[in-house]
């Protein structure tokens, strides 16, 4: 795979950001849009060696091999969330990579997807980001084992991941239990700090805190899939906390309740929400999904912000037995998840609203 090769100078480039018009996973198509655009696709005949499809928009697709080995199949990539570049392809590849992880297995490999405005961009920059992709796959212990370039208007950078894992252990986000408690292994708050930077209003200490967010890979996950209390696994990323959970919530079948002010977010994200820096993906997510979603009238002005808010390589969430959230927490401490915490559970169905949110 060959970088592209360009003439322009890096003295002489534009912002990152200033080349995309949404940067991170606040470029994923919204979740009303994609629902109607899925509704006209035909059905394909599935094999019965395809353990997990698009049924419910689970993390990754997962794929038999033999009774002892799966393999988890899954790309993702977009446009810039920051300007520097190697944080950009650190970022990417995080969050590309984290779908294995959700899935409870261990990835082996991985492929870059990458289109680049080379009339824009320098050899140099884009060097930088499929170099900064590069450093996660080496953090994962996995190469980049081949991939495929474009010349594209905007800059877009990602990964197709490839992952194992044994089928006996797969984590779907649609198994959970009533009575599972939830238990979520990061701070919500990147697409609202996105936003922030994108207008050159994120300080430097709040950056530092976004990117040690972004670029932590999310390895508690095959740990997780082998606790035998955890009955169901995703990760929260563009279409926000609230999106999320609702997934576990239609495909389990149940409500999902969470408090508020369990909920971890990172620091000084919420007076930035209060201040107006949202994305226009939070937007479109709640007028997607927020029919589904009951607000307590006592929560805090930003928070329906919050819960829909983008989550660009955001943490795992986990849903439990009451008695393995002990042990889920110990997995999440032992990767350096200091964050983790229960923010809810999963109940029976009732009424309208598959997600309930309150404050206590």
């Amino acid at each position: 795979m060959n970088t592209p090769s360009s003439p322009v100078s890096p003295a002489a480039e534009p912002r990152l950001t200033s080349l995309s018009h949404g940067g991170g996973c606040g470029c994923k198509i919204a979740p009303g849009v994609l629902s109607e655009i899925l509704k006209g696709t035909s059905a394909l005949p599935v094999p019965k060696e395809l353990l997990v499809g698009i049924e419910t928009a689970d993390d990754a697709a997962v794929y038999r091999l033999n009774d002892e080995q799966a393999l988890i199949a899954t790309t993702d990539f977009f446009m810039p969330i920051v300007d520097d570049p190697h944080d950009f392809g650190r970022i990417a590849a995080t969050n590309a990579i984290s779908d294995v992880y959700a899935m409870g297995g261990r990835p082996i490999m991985a492929l870059a997807l990458v289109g680049m405005p080379i009339a824009v961009l320098s050899t140099s920059t884009i060097g930088r980001i499929l170099e900064g992709g590069a450093s996660v796959c080496r953090e994962a212990g996995i190469p980049i084992a081949g991939g495929h370039t474009i010349d594209s208007v905007e800059p877009i950078y990602g990964l197709v991941a490839l992952g194992l894992i044994h089928p006996a252990r797969i984590k779907r986000n649609a198994d959970a239990k009533a009575g599972d408690v939830l238990v979520l292994g990061k701070g919500l708050g990147v697409g609202v700090m996105s936003a922030a930077l994108k207008k050159a209003k994120l300080d430097e200490p709040s950056y530092r805190r976004m990117l040690q967010s972004t670029t932590k890979l999310n390895t508690p996950g095959p740990e997780l899939a082998a606790i035998d209390g955890v009955h169901a696994l995703t990760d929260v990323t563009g279409f926000g906390l609230a999106g999320h959970a609702l997934e576990i919530a239609r495909g389990s079948g149940c409500t999902v309740e969470i408090d508020w002010n369990a909920v971890p977010l990172l620091e000084g994200v919420s007076p930035l929400a209060r201040d107006g820096f949202v994305t226009g993906a939070s937007g479109r997510n709640w007028a997607a999904y927020g029919a589904e979603v009951s607000l307590d009238s006592a929560l805090p002005a930003e928070a329906q912000a919050l819960l829909s808010d983008p989550q660009t390589s955001g943490g795992l969430l986990v849903s439990c037995s009451p008695e393995s959230v002990d042990a889920v927490l110990a997995v999440f401490k032992q990767h350096g998840f200091h964050a983790a915490s229960p923010i809810g559970r999963v109940v029976a169905p009732s009424g309208a609203a598959k997600l309930r949110v309150h404050s206590r």
